[in-house]
């Protein structure tokens, strides 16, 4: 970082006053198709102030990387964005949670106290709604919201991952943020997949903080689970030390590295339409589905396969065939509201989905 003898570095001096310390420019398109976002310095006492450069370099120079936007046209709304807040770079998980408005605070009472039952459980409580979320133990110990994530704060300091949206599922009884890790994997050259971290709280018995890998293709805000070698998702204590989030950092990056060699594979591996039949007629086997209800779906997604978003980029591929039952069940499956759709994809029967296609394509390649 350059530094100011005078006072605080000039990107310090940036974050405290608010400023932004970059601004998106555009994408750019090398000779051979590949994209990549170039950014303005615009701290006015940096040494490149008015410079422009890539992401990487922006990063090196410690500076904090906006907001980029897709470079695909009309790219499908994202259902977290539906449902979330949208946040303004924060420093902290606490000024996150702040800004969305779920720092609420949660305690844990005998279920006697509130319903006439014989039995020995107790409930968590919202006490600025006085809302019932979970059942549990009477040893449960709320985590606070406010203090769930605070442990991922050195990572948002060193410019290692931004929070950039947050929300609740239900009446709040699972909180969750996405953190967006720095660069982003280029499949076939110019499919975007942003890589990003998905930070849940619960208050529900269900689990407590957890940590999940989240790649998203940016052509159509899809989903794209995978079953990793190795956790996908971790059980964090919310009071871990620096040393053990950069373990985890270490961790998710290797997870990622993964993901990019195996989403490559199968942007190269071609398949007919034969093939891609067979892979949806396994996805859903008449044997198990409702025939109707199959058929319809299996018409959907092949559908989807030949002109769903980012199918150009795609088509004729294990990758195009996979992204076809990510847009499937991110934007089409059908959930009686928005907070049923994002649960699906992120820990129900979307994401099981997803994470079927996944293995399927893979046993392809491998054949």
């Amino acid at each position: 970082m350059f530094k100011n003898d005078a006072g605080p570095s000039p990107s310090l001096a940036a974050r405290i006053s608010g400023k932004k310390e970059a601004i998106f420019v555009g994408w750019q398109t090398t000779m051979s198709g590949e994209m990549f976002p170039l950014y303005t310095i615009t701290v006015e006492d940096h040494p490149l102030y008015h410079s422009t450069v890539s992401e990487a370099r922006l990063r090196n120079l410690q500076l904090r990387v906006p907001r980029t936007p897709s470079p695909y046209p009309d790219p499908a709304p994202s259902p977290w964005h539906t449902m979330g807040v949208e946040l303004d770079s924060p420093a902290t998980a606490k000024e996150a949670m702040e800004a969305a408005k779920l720092d609420y605070t949660v305690i844990s009472r005998p279920i006697k106290e509130i319903l006439v039952v014989k039995n020995n459980d107790w409930t968590t409580m919202r006490t600025d709604k006085d809302q019932v979320l979970g059942i549990v133990g009477e040893s449960y110990e709320p985590i606070q919201n406010i203090d769930a994530f605070k442990f991922f704060d050195a990572l948002v300091t060193e410019s290692e991952a931004i929070y950039e949206t947050a929300g609740l599922l239900g009446r709040g009884e699972r909180i969750w943020m996405l953190a967006k890790l720095p660069g982003f994997i280029k499949v076939h050259g110019k499919d975007i997949v942003y890589k990003y971290l998905l930070l849940t709280n619960s208050h529900d018995d269900t689990s407590h903080v957890r940590v999940k890998v989240v790649p998203i293709r940016l052509a159509c805000n899809n989903t794209l689970s995978a079953a990793l070698k190795g956790e996908g998702e971790f059980h964090i204590d919310y009071k871990e030390d620096l040393k053990r989030v950069h373990t985890l950092l270490e961790e998710t990056n290797s997870l990622f590295a993964q993901v990019d060699n195996i989403f490559n594979k199968m942007s190269v591996t071609k398949i007919t339409e034969n093939q891609m039949r067979d892979y949806v007629d396994k996805l859903f086997p008449l044997e198990e589905e409702d025939p109707l209800h199959a058929g319809e779906i299996r018409q959907n997604i092949l559908k989807l396969y030949e002109t769903g978003l980012g199918s150009d980029l795609a088509r004729g591929t294990l990758w195009g065939a996979f992204n076809s039952v990510t847009e499937y069940t991110d934007h089409l499956m059908p959930n009686e509201d928005p907070d049923s759709r994002l649960h699906s994809i992120w820990f129900g029967r979307g994401e099981q989905l997803k994470q079927k296609a996944f293995q399927l394509a893979e046993n392809m390649m491998q054949a």
